[in-house]
Parts: structure tokens; C-alpha cells; sequence
């Protein structure tokens, strides 16, 4: 607890005690005290003298109190009223709705009603026509017709509006520089309430978040829950949830159990990198801040013990340290520690940190390897910490490079606790739900997967007694989703918080029927068990087809490349489901067993594969992330590194200086963990360019995900398809965009040399495509006018393509008029920057998506992604996207934004017939409870298949 002012001393007058005190004396001194009174006891007797000072009884009030721990006071579920209830807010009731109270370990499902009032939940289920009466009327009502709805989703994890978007320099308080060990800061202090996230997050359903400080510290201080919604007040304090009572410096009434406080820690490579420490030197300094607060702790004790026995001679101010105080509550089991750690290494020293000082840790977060060592986590002090994970999200550093999508339910089934977090903005919270779905999708039982967002996190947070429910007296938190909410792209269309409806005429998609239930998921045992027993790193390379005939039976649905992109075709019947038969990596016959019968015929080694209702569908197409060009994004050492610009430090002359050009090709790599990872999940190409911080880029390339080295057959697809650049707004010194405008001008227009001025050359030809990384619509608009200006003066059209292009649908009906194509990187925009803060969130804060606005004015779209690892999830992002657009992008259209229509933008010049076709069970490539079992490649004359 923070320190108190504590009464000065009054005039005191000596007294002497025996040590056997009348009880009746001690009652009347006790009185006596609390008006400032001391009197003598026994004075006759020539024994020692007690001096009582006037705070006697605050500091026995404040001894008892450290006994207490952390919860809501008893009367708490009698309240009639939220602390947090805004005066004149109507009732609401939430008519006619499928409801997951989070109840019986999220098993409980209630159709019914549910009521809130007085910023609670009054009522669930059945309603009594008496409760509602007894509102004359004054009700709002809301008709669901049989939606799902949910308690509003908790994320354990986030940094919202101390690293805040748009990303500017005085707007972000993550981390402190000043000290390895500092649980003193807090991260209220830095939490801005202007970010543009708070209205983005709670469209996503998000209505409570624990705010972290950032992981640069080893303590980097305390963290605070916040409700998202504005407040009339506009404050940070505003938005608190259930703070210290010290947090004003407002009186505290001791009698009650304090509040539940959070602190930051962090082990392994991030203090370590911003320190230049280690491991050994972080460990050393948790345990030198530790005993620092365990000698506070043993002397606050010790004082307490002689003033519960009333020795008071010589005791005088209660020993505490402003400083060290958070730290000290942490020893007395008053703090949710939240341990920012991935590794085994890092995981055991904190074990052990908290047996030494003897303090519990609510959760690991990051926790990469906590699925490897189960037994290590309930070793820990108390009890064993929750972990809070990604779902798939992992390889980005040398500590993530173990991370597997199997984590959550290999912990669940280790009883250990599973939290999905968002760690904003590193993920848009907006979609914190998307973790629990993929969680599931992976083999978290649909129970665990819901609570990880909702009942789970608010527990772990110590927050589960008013929120993370859907019960009788808790938060009026509550959402109402359009679909299942473990079911893809599942939205809010209304959501609650302290009973305020926080969506002003949301937008709306009538999703699928087969969308209101809980998505069935594939069978992933073998690949859970095989990530375990190779310890995170189970052979990915694939597996080639015994023989040279394939035969996949019982294929519903076909999907093929043409000219025009992508087209489907049904193989089945009213009572047979169709066939699809492979020799040699191409496909001889599609169609019913009949019809495809003789093309089996006698063949001896003929392997068949039961796709049981799948489909066959072109492979996917992964670009926007150095996909090809790094191993591990935080290891040097694994990547291809940037290429020189000469608008910053110029490039070497033995490179050829300006008329030097750089080819991805010559650095790629295969094999890699996340290229093998996207191509078990259907995307079986690349196509990237060189890595560059500046304008210049260089020339891409197109590649196999599935290939194992260069010089294998197929490895490469197109040694060189477009050229690259990037026009931004610098973060720090770098060349301004009219510098970076100009330059592309004069390469354009001007006499180039060497290398480079060939291919700039084609470009002003219009042979090859200009792929320009952009994201602001000022620049784009530029853009769009020196391509004018150039192909005036060359009488050329000039072949363009955006990327990024975050503010594209802007300009969607200029950029259509100028026959440019947009790649729009990534799919569901976030406002990072500043040249990205105009953003079309789509539903249910905007009616269109960018992606189907962009789409609906002709425009050729295709989707990227930032990151590596998310490459896997391409055609969960294509499947999103088509969710979005209210039935106008069919499935054939949403495939071809990530295949077709980004091999045409991207100037890979692929032929048809060769191109590699997805065989997935249980549905086709854009069915999130599908699974691919087989690659068709008629290039390398091969089947490559996975497991069922």
C-alpha cells in the first residue's frame, strides 16, 4: 500500500506498566488514544515506562489490515448498483438470446433473456414479468433472435494507450530506460486516453483490459484494468477498474480487504537486449529488489507484532519505503504478478525466484515453452501459474522459435490454466477473440477456448467476481455476436460496457446458418504429440506420395485457375460425392468414380485419400512479409538484412553505386520453419522482395514454400517478376517523400545506366510492374499523377501496383480510373502510423471493408501479410474477408485474393496447367474446419501429403 501521513505526536506523558494490564484500563486507554489522550498505567510502580503514541489505533487497524487478502468486501454481491454506473443510463433488455454465461467451466448454455440495469446484470435467463413491470415501460429492448451472446471479452494482456495508436513519439510510455528493477512506475501514468484503439477493441467485443507496462524492465512497474468505453470525465483514472484504494490518496477504510494490484516482470532476451546484461545479471536483480522488499516486509512485521502486544516504547513511524511498497505487497501475496517469459531457462529461474521469497505469480505470458514443461510451472510458489499465449504467433525470436499452435490444449490437458492475450498492439485486440477460435480450431476444447478470452482472464487478473461472467450481480459487460463466437470472423453487433450499448447503428452481416454453431475442428493428435516429443520442432519438410497415382474420393467441390482467375466446379451428385485422380503431379480425371473409373485402371500402386466432403483448390500465395528472406525476424544472423539505398549513406562502388540493382532471389532460403508451417496450410507459394528500411528495394522473385533448396526441381518459380520501392514518411532521419517522389521521376523519365537503368527502363515501357509500398492517401494521390506524367511523356501505360495502401479505398474510384492494383497489407487494417490512421474498419464500425469497397469499384485486389509466421493463415484472412463483403465476393473471388489476383499485381507470370493445387478434408481451403492433407504439383510431378 502506497504511504500514509501518519499523525504527528502529540504532548506525551511517561508512564510505567508490570506487564500485567487491567483489561478495563486498556479498553479506556484504547479510547482515550483515538482523542489524542495518554495516560499512565500502574504509576506507582517503579517498573519500565511505555510511551502510547496518538496513532495507536491507525497502526493496529493498519497491522490487522496486512493480514487481509486481496477480494471484494463481503457485502459485494449485495450491491444495487455498479461503482462504475453512469446516472441516467436506461435499462436494457437483451431479448431472445442464445447465452454463454462462462458458468460450469463454460460449459452452460441458457437460452433466454438477459437484464441490465444499474450497470449490472439483474437477471439471466427467464426474466419475471414483475421485474420488468416494475420499469413502467422504461426499457430498451433488444430482439437477438436467437443470438449468441457472451460476457464482454478480458484481455490479460495489453499495452493500449501507453503504446498508442497511431504510433507518435509523445503518445507512447511502454518502457522506462532507467533501471532494470522499478516496481514504483505504473502504467497509469502514462495511459492516453486519445488512442485511436479504445473504439476499434470494443468493436472487436473487448471491454476490459489490463494495461501493461512494457518488458525492456525486469520489473517495469505496476499495470491497472481499465474499461474501455469513454467516460464523461476523459480521464485515465476514469477508466479504472477496482484501482488501489490509495490511487487518490483518498481515505481507506482498513477495514476491508484491499484491492488486488498487478505488476509487470520480465526475464530472458528483453531486459537483457536493452540493458546489455544477461540473464545471470536480470536473475541477480530481481533477487537484489526482492530482498530489498523482504527486509521492509520482515521490519514492517516485526513492528506490527510489538504493536498488536501494545509494546509501543521506542517503536515509532511504521517502516515503509514509497518506493519499494508495491514490491512488499507482492511478498504478502497482494499482487497479480505478470511474467513476461518464454523460455524453459527463463520459466525456472522465476520458479525458483518465487520459492526463495515466497510469493505467488498469476501468469507466464508469452510463455512459449510452458507447454514443454508442465511439471516446472506447478513447481512454482502456491500455485501454478496460468499461461497466456498467441495462438499461432511464434518464431519471430530466438525464444519463440519453440512456440507451437498445440500449446493451449497440451497445457489444458496438463490442468495448467490457458489465457489468450492480444499483448496490443503487437496483435490488434480487435481480434483477441480470433486467438480463442484458433485455439480451438488447434484442440482447445470450445469451453476452455471461450473462457481463455472471457471467464479465464478475468480470473487470473483476480477481477472474476464482477466480470467475465454473464451472472446476477456482475458487470453489465455483455456482447451480442452475429455468429458462434468461436466461429470465423465472428462480430460484435452490439456490445455493452457498465450496461452503456457502446455501437451507434452498428453494421451488421447476416452470416451463414451453419455459422450459429460451434465449428467442428480437425484431428491434430498426431501433430500435438510430435511437438512434444521433438521438443517444439517437429520435422515439417513434406512428405512425397508412395507412388505415382493419387486418387482423392470423395470430393465435393473443385476449384481451378483460368485467365479469368479462379472458378469452381461441383463434383457431386444428390447421392455421390466425386472423385479426383492424380498421376504424376497432374490431374488425368475429375468427376464421378464412373466417369474416372478407366483412369484408374490398371494401375497397381494407386493411393487413395478420403478428402470425406473436401475440395482441391489452387495454392495460395503468400507476400508482403521477407517470407523466404529470414529464418528468426529478431536474429540477425538468419536473415537476408537490408539492401543499401543511395538516399541514405549511398551504395558502395564495387556494387556499381546507382546502377546497382538487388534480385531477392539471390538470398533466399528454404526449408525454413514458417515456409513449411504456410505450406501444410495450402499456401505454396512466395513471392518477395528484397528488404528495405528506404525507397529502393529491388527486383522480386517467385519461389516454392514447399521446396527444400534452390536447385530442387521447381524451387523456383520466376527468377525476377517486379520491381520494388516503398514511399513513406520517415520515423526518424531519413529522405523526405518529395525527395523520394523525385527520385522515382527522374528513374523514370530520365537516361538511367547500368543494371538498374535496364530494368527502370522496362518499367517506363511498361514490360514490368512498379510495386509501390504505400500507405498514405497523400502519397498515393501523388503516385497516381506521376504515373500520369510519365506515361504522357512516354506514351506508354505504365504497369503499378500499390501495397500497403492502408488509405487506398479513398481513392478507390481514381485508382480504378488509372488501371492500378491494390495488394492491401494486411487484411484487417490497423491505424499503426500516422500515414495509416484513416482506415475503413469494416463491420461493425463501417458498412464496407476496404478490401470489398476497393472491390466494388473495380479495382484488382489482392491480400499480403506483415509477418512471417501469419503466412499460414492466408486463407483464414481470404475466408474473413469474403465474410465482410455481405455475400459480394464469392468463395471462387476470396481464393483469388490470394492467388490469381496477386500473381497478376505482382508480375508473376505462372503457367495454369502447372499451377499447384490444395487437397483439404472436411470442407475446401476456406472452411475453418478443414484441414489440409495433400499439395498437387504438376511442376515437380508430385503429391506431397500430410497427415488426416
Amino acid at each position: 500500500m502506497e504511504k500514509e501521513a501518519l499523525p504527528m505526536h502529540g504532548g506525551q506523558r511517561r508512564a510505567r506498566s508490570s506487564g500485567r494490564r487491567s483489561w478495563t484500563l486498556l479498553l479506556v486507554g484504547l479510547t482515550l488514544f483515538a482523542f489524542g489522550v495518554h495516560i499512565q498505567l500502574n504509576p506507582w510502580r517503579g517498573q519500565r515506562s511505555v510511551t502510547i503514541p496518538l496513532h495507536a489505533e491507525h497502526t493496529i487497524a493498519r497491522c490487522e489490515n496486512l493480514k487481509l487478502k486481496p477480494g471484494p468486501p463481503p457485502t459485494f454481491n449485495e450491491r444495487k448498483q455498479s461503482d462504475r454506473f453512469v446516472p441516467g443510463t436506461r435499462p436494457t433488455l437483451i431479448k431472445n438470446a442464445t447465452i454463454w454465461t462462462g458458468h460450469v467451466k463454460g460449459l452452460d448454455i441458457v437460452k433466454g433473456d438477459v437484464l441490465l440495469d444499474q450497470g449490472l446484470i439483474k437477471a439471466y435467463g427467464k426474466v419475471d414479468q414483475n421485474v420488468l413491470d416494475k420499469f413502467e415501460g422504461k426499457v430498451d429492448v433488444l430482439d437477438v433472435k436467437g443470438a449468441w451472446v457472451s460476457p464482454g471479452i478480458v484481455d490479460l494482456h495489453s499495452h493500449l494507450g501507453v503504446d498508442s495508436s497511431p504510433e507518435l513519439r509523445g503518445a507512447s510510455d511502454g518502457n522506462s530506460i532507467k533501471g532494470t528493477i522499478q516496481p514504483w512506475l505504473r502504467s497509469l501514468d502514462g495511459l492516453n486516453t486519445h488512442d485511436d484503439a479504445y473504439h476499434l477493441s470494443i468493436s472487436g467485443g473487448v471491454t476490459t483490459a489490463l494495461v501493461l507496462p512494457g518488458s525492456a524492465n525486469g520489473i517495469g512497474g505496476q499495470a491497472f484494468t481499465i474499461k474501455l468505453r469513454d467516460t464523461a470525465e476523459r480521464s485515465p483514472t476514469s477508466k479504472l477498474l477496482e484501482p488501489p484504494f490509495t490511487i487518490n490518496g483518498t481515505h481507506i477504510d482498513l477495514s476491508l480487504p484491499p484491492r488486488w494490484r498487478q505488476m509487470k516482470h520480465a526475464c530472458g532476451e528483453n531486459p537483457s537486449r536493452v540493458y546489455g546484461s544477461t540473464r545471470m545479471d536480470t536473475v541477480w536483480a530481481f533477487r537484489q529488489g526482492y530482498n530489498k522488499a523482504r527486509l521492509i516486509k520482515e521490519s514492517q512485521d516485526a513492528y506490527c507484532e510489538k504493536a498488536l502486544n501494545n509494546e509501543w516504547t521506542g517503536l515509532g513511524e511504521f517502516p515503509e519505503d514509497l518506493q519499494w511498497e508495491a514490491l512488499v505487497d507482492v511478498l504478502r501475496g497482494r499482487v497479480k504478478v505478470q511474467v513476461h517469459c518464454y523460455e524453459t531457462v527463463d520459466l525456472d529461474d522465476i520458479v525458483r525466484l518465487t520459492n526463495e521469497f515466497q510469493f505467488p505469480i498469476a501468469a507466464f505470458h508469452h510463455a512459449h515453452e510452458t507447454y514443454l514443461v508442465p511439471d516446472l510451472l506447478k513447481q512454482a510458489y502456491e500455485h501454478p501459474p496460468a499461461a497466456a499465449l498467441f495462438a499461432t504467433n511464434a518464431r519471430y525470436k530466438r525464444e519463440a522459435y519453440r512456440g507451437s499452435e498445440f500449446a493451449p490444449r497440451i497445457l489444458a490437458d496438463n490442468d495448467i490454466k490457458v489465457v489468450m492475450k492480444s499483448d496490443h498492439p503487437v496483435l490488434n485486440s480487435r481480434y483477441l477473440l480470433y486467438e480463442a477460435q484458433q485455439a480451438h480450431y488447434y484442440g482447445l476444447p470450445a469451453n476452455l477456448a471461450l473462457a481463455a478470452v472471457t471467464t479465464t482472464s478475468a480470473e487470473v487478473m483476480g477481477m472474476d467476481h464482477r466480470i467475465g461472467y454473464i451472472k446476477e450481480g456482475y458487470d453489465a459487460d455483455v456482447v451480442v455476436w452475429d455468429s458462434h463466437p468461436l466461429a470465423l470472423g465472428a462480430t460484435p453487433t452490439q456490445v455493452f460496457i457498465d450496461g452503456i450499448a457502446q455501437l451507434k447503428a452498428p453494421h451488421t452481416v447476416t452470416k451463414p446458418k451453419s455459422f450459429q454453431k460451434l465449428p467442428e475442428t480437425p484431428n491434430f493428435d498426431k501433430e500435438a504429440a510430435d511437438a512434444l516429443k521433438y521438443e517444439g520442432l517437429p520435422p515439417l519438410a513434406p512428405n512425397k506420395s508412395k507412388g505415382n497415382m493419387v486418387v482423392f474420393t470423395n470430393v465435393k467441390t473443385m476449384y481451378r485457375r483460368d485467365h479469368e482467375g479462379v472458378q469452381e466446379t461441383l463434383l457431386s451428385s444428390s447421392t455421390e460425392l466425386g472423385v479426383v485422380v492424380v498421376r504424376d503431379g497432374n490431374v488425368i480425371c475429375s468427376g464421378l468414380e464412373a466417369s474416372c473409373a478407366s483412369s484408374v485402371s490398371g494401375y497397381e500402386s494407386v493411393e487413395y485419400v478420403d478428402l470425406q466432403g473436401g475440395a482441391i483448390s489452387p495454392g495460395l500465395v503468400s507476400f508482403g512479409a521477407p517470407l523466404g528472406l529470414e529464418e528468426i525476424s529478431g536474429e540477425a544472423s538468419t536473415n537476408d538484412g537490408y539492401v543499401f539505398d543511395p538516399l541514405v549513406g549511398g551504395i558502395p562502388s564495387i556494387l556499381g553505386g546507382e546502377t546497382a540493382i538487388i534480385r531477392a532471389v539471390d538470398g533466399l532460403q528454404y526449408a525454413t520453419r514458417d515456409a513449411y508451417l504456410a505450406y501444410r496450410a495450402g499456401v505454396t507459394t512466395g513471392i518477395t522482395s528484397p528488404t528495405s528500411a528506404y525507397l529502393l528495394s529491388g527486383l522480386s522473385t517467385a519461389f516454392s514454400l514447399g521446396a527444400a533448396h534452390k536447385l530442387e526441381k521447381g524451387a523456383i518459380l520466376q527468377d525476377t517478376a517486379a520491381l520494388h520501392v516503398s514511399v513513406h514518411h520517415s520515423r526518424s532521419v531519413g529522405p523526405s517523400v518529395s525527395t523520394q517522389i523525385a527520385t522515382l521521376r527522374r528513374m523514370l523519365l530520365e537516361q538511367r545506366d547500368g543494371e538498374a537503368g535496364k530494368w527502370w527502363k522496362a518499367v517506363s515501357e511498361g514490360s514490368v510492374t512498379l510495386v509501390i509500398d504505400v500507405h498514405s492517401v497523400d502519397i498515393i494521390s501523388t503516385l497516381l499523377i506521376l504515373k500520369k506524367e510519365v506515361e504522357a511523356q512516354t506514351g506508354n501505360l505504365l504497369k503499378m501496383t500499390l501495397t500497403g495502401a492502408t488509405e487506398a479505398h479513398i481513392l478507390a474510384k481514381e485508382i480504378a480510373a488509372a488501371n492500378v492494383g491494390v495488394v492491401y497489407v494486411p487484411s484487417r487494417p490497423f491505424p499503426t502510423d500516422w500515414q495509416r490512421r484513416r482506415i475503413l474498419p469494416g463491420p461493425p464500425l463501417s458498412k464496407d471493408s476496404a478490401i470489398s469497397y476497393l472491390l466494388a469499384h473495380n479495382v484488382t485486389v489482392g491480400i499480403g501479410i506483415e509477418e512471417i509466421w501469419s503466412a499460414r493463415n492466408t486463407r483464414f484472412d481470404a475466408a474473413w474477408a469474403a465474410l465482410e463483403a455481405y455475400g459480394e465476393i464469392s468463395r471462387s473471388q476470396a481464393l483469388a485474393l490470394a492467388s490469381s489476383n496477386l500473381e497478376k499485381l505482382l508480375g508473376v507470370d505462372v503457367e495454369i496447367e502447372k499451377g499447384d493445387l490444395v487437397a483439404t478434408a472436411y470442407g475446401d481451403l476456406l472452411d475453418f474446419g478443414s484441414k489440409v492433407v495433400g499439395i498437387i504439383s504438376p511442376r515437380t510431378a508430385r503429391v506431397d501429403l500430410f497427415l488426416m
